[in-house]
């Protein structure tokens, strides 16, 4: 067993100090992706500083109408708020699409967006894996890659990576224009939850751009004011990842698309924003036709590999049922 030290702060600025002082040190929140990993001795943090109970467990309204939800928030707590299920459906379900009721109890707001790919060969120390240790390679790609990544990916060199992000939450999140409050050694910032996560590059070690020793204090989601909705597809109906899954939200007016929202989980190595499909969909019939030449335009890009190109297909009708759906309800 690895020895590592467990330190526990007064305050969120004494926890960024402590740990911006420790280059192999992580935060400790609900624990239920980092210490799998550090079991797995995929990751051997030195110093570990729990900040479970330093964030805020709170939900809070704003003046403008949206939703400052606590980095300390367990997942369970937010899916079940009445204002989240009432007025941003879309991330109520995507909650509840992740994991199992134990797991939501425990995890965290915060630590559900930094929860890291759950590909086999990043997880398996025998295996190269580019994602865990930097020139190794790619095991996936000449591999078992069925649910890895369609979109964004890279696919030579040092940086190959086709692993998928696997938050559900998250992928919901992007969708809503959600921005990430954070504290770090040079003080507070925003981030857009678009920009906190990041596709492999030439570093696919790296999964978010926070800096060493930010920690995440609060997400901020604005108001919405359209129907939303999630739709996952799994291997088994629980506790399983995406294999595709989509997050929307539509506004119709008579009978055309006057404002769209798209955000596709299961496709790449962060959550993925459709704005060529939201481009292509403002200002056209709400059609079945119309649906699926946007997330055909959407598509156009990807790099399917040997054994994952059903997720192209597969994409384009899970969008395209979910609009219609949306578009059903508007009316």
């Amino acid at each position: 067993m690895r020895e590592f030290r467990y330190e526990r702060a007064a305050d969120p600025a004494a926890a960024v100090a402590l740990l911006a002082g420790e280059p192999a040190g992580a935060f400790l929140g609900g624990g239920t992706n980092l210490v799998d990993l550090m079991k797995l001795g995929v990751a051997t943090p030195d110093v570990l500083v729990d900040v479970r109970t330093l964030t805020s467990r709170e939900v809070t309204e704003l003046a403008d109408g949206s939703l400052r939800i606590g980095a300390g928030v367990p997942n369970a707590d937010l899916a079940a708020d009445r204002r989240v299920r009432e007025r941003w459906p879309v991330l109520a379900r995507a909650l509840l699409a992740g994991a199992s009721g134990q797991l939501r109890n425990r995890a965290t707001t915060g630590g559900n967006l930094l929860q890291r790919t759950r590909c086999s060969y990043f997880t398996d120390v025998t295996r190269p894996c580019n994602k865990r240790r930097p020139g190794s390679g790619c095991g996936a790609l000449a591999g078992l890659h069925r649910n890895h990544a369609v979109l964004g990916q890279t696919l030579d060199g040092p940086g190959t990576c086709v692993a998928t992000h696997p938050s559900d939450m998250a992928v919901a999140m992007v969708a809503l224009d959600a921005v990430v409050r954070v504290l770090g050694p040079d003080g507070e910032r925003s981030v857009p939850l678009a920009d906190l996560h990041r596709l492999p590059g030439d570093d696919p070690s790296r999964d978010t751009t926070l800096r060493h020793g930010e920690l995440i204090t609060a997400i901020d989601v604005p108001p919405l004011g359209m129907p939303s909705r999630y739709r996952k597809v799994r291997d088994r109906a629980s506790f399983a990842f995406a294999l595709v899954s989509v997050a929307a939200a539509l506004r119709v007016t008579d009978g055309v698309v006057a404002d769209v929202r798209l955000a596709l989980g299961g496709v790449a190595h962060k959550p993925w924003r459709a704005t060529a499909a939201e481009d292509a969909l403002r200002g056209r019939p709400a059609t079945e036709a119309e649906f699926a030449a946007a997330i055909d335009a959407e598509l156009a890009a990807a790099t399917p590999l040997r054994d994952n190109a059903y997720k192209l297909p597969m994409a384009r009708n899970v969008v395209v049922r979910t609009l219609l759906q949306l578009t059903e309800g508007a009316a």
